[in-house]
C-alpha cells in the first residue's frame, strides 16, 4: 500500500453538522433525503444534530422516528411546530404502513418540543458559523425561529443566534430563474421572511434540479433488502402515480447531497437574490447578494445513479 509522501498528512474532510427541516410527507422525497443523510452520517461525513418537522400532521413524528430508529440513531433530537403551520399529510398513505410495522419511540406530537424551542437549544450547544441547515420543506420554522426571542437556551435574539451559529443554508426551495415552487409559496409569508432576513449564505436546489432526476425503482428492485421502511414507501407510493413510472422525481435528496458533500463536480452556481412575490413565486435578482442557486455542471443522469445507490444504503450496526 503506498501512503502518504514522508512529511505530508492526508488531510480529511471536516465533517458537516447538520440540522435536517423536512416536511415529511406531503411528498415522500424526503424519506430518500434522510435516507442519504444517515448514509453520509455513516461514511463520517455528517453528523445530524436534529431532524426537525415544518409540518404538523399527527404521524410526522413518528415517521422521523421510525427512520432514525432504522438507521440505528434513535435519540436524535425531533422537533415539529407547535403553533400555526402546514398540516399536509402524506397522500400517498405509506405513513401508516411504516409506523404500524417498525419500531419507533415517539407516539405523539405532543411528547416533542416545538420546533423553534428545540433550534435554539440545539444552536446554542454548537461552536460558532458551524451548523448547516438543510431545509427541504416549507420554511415555517425559519422564520419563527428569526423572529425567537431570548429563552432559557440562549439570551440571544434569534436572528444573532442565528448569526453567530449558522454556517450556511441548503434549501430545496424556488425555481429558478422564475417560477412557482410549492416550498416556497405553501407557506408564502414564511418564505418571504426568510429570503429577506436571513442573515447567513443560502444556497438553493430549484425545482428545474430535482425534476429531471428520478429515484426509488433500483431500491424497490433490490430482493437483498428487506423489512425496510425506506423500500416500502417507495413500494407503495411509486404505483400510485403515473409520472413516477420510472422513479420519483428527488428534489429533496439534492439538497442533501451538496450540503454535506458541496456542490461539484455536479453543479456550479449562480450568485445573486431570491426574490419573493405576494403570489408565493419567485424570481432572481443578479445584482443581489447572499443566496446562490445550483446550475447543472454534469448530467442529471451522473447524480441520479448517485442518489439511487445511496438510497439503499443499509443501516449500520453499533
Amino acid at each position: 500500500m503506498i501512503g502518504p509522501v514522508s512529511g505530508q498528512s492526508v488531510k480529511k474532510a471536516a465533517v458537516v453538522p447538520v440540522i435536517f427541516d423536512t416536511d415529511m410527507g406531503p411528498d415522500y422525497d424526503d424519506v430518500g433525503a434522510i435516507t442519504l443523510l444517515h448514509a453520509f452520517a455513516d461514511e463520517g461525513k455528517a453528523k445530524i444534530l436534529a431532524t426537525i418537522a415544518s409540518t404538523n400532521y399527527p404521524k410526522v413524528t413518528q415517521v422521523l422516528s421510525v427512520l432514525n430508529t432504522y438507521f440505528n440513531r434513535p435519540d436524535i433530537p425531533i422537533g415539529v411546530p407547535k403553533g400555526k403551520a402546514v398540516s399536509d399529510k402524506d397522500t400517498q398513505h405509506w405513513s401508516d404502513t411504516i409506523t404500524a410495522r417498525y419500531p419507533h419511540r415517539i407516539q405523539s406530537n405532543s411528547e416533542l418540543p416545538d420546533a423553534v424551542a428545540l433550534y435554539r437549544q440545539i444552536l446554542a450547544k454548537q461552536p460558532d458559523r458551524s451548523v448547516t441547515i438543510i431545509t427541504v420543506g416549507f420554511l415555517t420554522n425559519l422564520a419563527n425561529l428569526l423572529n425567537s426571542k431570548p429563552d432559557q437556551y440562549s439570551k440571544l435574539s434569534g436572528k444573532t443566534l442565528v448569526t453567530q451559529k449558522v454556517k450556511n443554508v441548503v434549501s430545496m426551495a424556488g425555481k429558478f430563474p422564475s417560477g412557482r415552487e410549492y416550498n416556497v409559496f405553501r407557506d408564502t409569508l414564511s418564505s418571504q421572511i426568510v429570503f429577506s432576513n436571513w442573515p447567513t449564505p443560502i444556497l438553493c436546489s430549484g425545482f428545474e434540479i430535482g425534476e429531471k432526476i428520478h429515484s426509488g425503482l433500483p431500491l424497490t428492485k433490490n430482493a437483498s433488502i428487506k423489512n425496510s421502511p425506506v423500500k416500502d414507501v417507495f413500494r407503495i407510493s411509486l404505483p400510485k402515480s403515473k409520472e413516477d413510472a420510472n422513479g420519483r422525481m428527488s428534489w429533496d435528496q439534492t439538497a442533501v447531497l451538496v450540503g454535506v458533500n458541496g456542490y461539484e463536480p455536479y453543479y456550479t452556481v449562480k450568485s445573486g437574490r431570491l426574490t419573493m412575490h405576494e403570489d408565493g413565486s419567485n424570481g432572481w435578482d443578479e445584482s443581489g447578494r447572499g443566496h446562490s442557486y445550483l446550475i447543472e455542471k454534469r448530467p442529471a443522469s451522473e447524480v441520479e445513479t448517485l442518489i439511487n445507490q445511496l438510497m439503499q444504503h443499509q443501516p449500520m450496526k453499533r
